[in-house]
């Protein structure tokens, strides 16, 4: 009889929609970098809190931030997970505004981002770093 392998548990932090959600987002990827051996997680911390950002200010519900490694080429990944609607752009860039950069800002750090929309309601906004 032979064991069955199990595919390792995704990890995954829910976070109350509060402005304590971007540190302790970036606390748990922070953790989980260096777990995976990822000295330099500069980059990811940004963009994690940009996200989460993002959802605690225009989203809706608890944030569920997940980070994980892609099957295909090993980067990084981090989503984000919120019961908004609406769905995140990048804005014009406006010199005179004091916020709206953030998605910028992560456009021109990581490999490829989007957001997809989710069945039951919400979005996933998904960032893949470089």
């Amino acid at each position: 009889m032979s064991a069955v392998a199990q595919a390792p548990e995704t990890p995954t932090i829910v976070l109350n929609p509060d402005k304590e959600a971007p540190r302790l987002a970036r606390r748990f990827l922070a953790a989980w970098f260096a777990e995976w051996g990822i000295a330099d997680d500069y980059v990811g911390r940004l963009v994690v809190c940009e996200l989460v950002t993002n959802s605690y200010l225009h989203g809706k519900g608890q944030i569920v931030v997940r980070v994980f490694r892609d099957g295909r080429d090993g980067r990084p990944v981090v989503e984000v997970r919120d019961d908004g609607e609406g769905r995140p752009e990048i804005q014009p860039e406006n010199y005179a505004a004091s916020s709206g950069r953030g998605l910028l800002l992560v456009a021109e750090l990581v490999h490829d981002w989007g957001v997809r929309p989710l069945d039951e309601g919400g979005k996933v906004t998904w960032a893949t770093l470089r």
